[in-house]
């Protein structure tokens, strides 16, 4: 079973995500991590986040390798061209990079390409902003989670305190996550979007458990 957990950034996806593949026994695939794989080895090499040969080149050639602890269904590194990003991949400058790398169509369908052979054989649980649409549209589970950009803000910030790097002013945080939003919903290649047949979850007012709860029964319904 595929379950698909769209959203703009900062929308809860990567928690409520984790979350429910602990629920359910499933796999875990941080797609969001593999595009910033990319945009990490752009800016350490000096590509130009316009050569779109280049960046394509990278996606083809270096796959993206998530480390896992036995029996934990959650990744506990990410490593790329031999090297742990586990934490090179969520600072700020990254975060700037990555919405033009994304939206290099080659470099899309490359990492779409190593996604579903990562998916082939398991229970998976994938979080982005096209899994509905362009990565598994067939995917028995389809969810567009959403919050208020106030929120979302809130809630990255909170995160990078927790995590003790990347901006933690709500107000700097919160004109970047427009501007993505702007970048992610308007590029050409596999814009963010909501599948016909997802349920949108407005998550501003719920708790995390509550989300993940309406997840899981809708997963228990598609395999019932």
């Amino acid at each position: 079973m595929i379950i698909a957990i769209d959203g703009p950034a900062g929308s809860g996806k990567s928690t409520i995500a984790k979350q429910v593949a602990r629920m359910l026994g499933f796999h875990y695939l941080d797609t969001g991590a593999m595009y910033r794989c990319v945009a990490w080895y752009a800016l350490e090499n000096g590509i130009p986040l316009d050569d779109e040969g280049a960046l394509a080149s990278v996606a083809r050639d270096v796959p993206v390798v998530f480390s896992h602890e036995p029996g934990n269904p959650i990744a506990s590194g990410v490593s790329f061209d031999g090297h742990d990003v586990t934490d090179a991949i969520r600072t700020p400058a990254v975060d700037k990079a990555v919405s033009p790398v994304s939206a290099v169509s080659a470099v899309r369908a490359a990492l779409v390409e190593q996604q579903r052979r990562i998916a082939a054989h398991d229970d998976i649980v994938m979080e982005g902003r096209d899994i509905g649409t362009i990565v598994f549209p067939d995917a028995e589970v389809k969810v567009f989670l959403t919050a208020s950009p106030e929120e979302r803000a809130r809630r990255r910030a909170l995160q990078n305190a927790e995590r003790g790097f990347g901006d933690t002013d709500p107000e700097v945080i919160l004109a970047g996550l427009i501007a993505r939003d702007e970048a992610d919903s308007t590029r050409a290649a596999s814009p963010l979007k909501m599948a016909d047949d997802a349920c949108e979850l407005d998550t501003t007012h719920m708790s995390i458990d509550e989300v993940c709860d309406v997840i899981v029964s809708m997963a228990n319904e598609a395999r019932a």
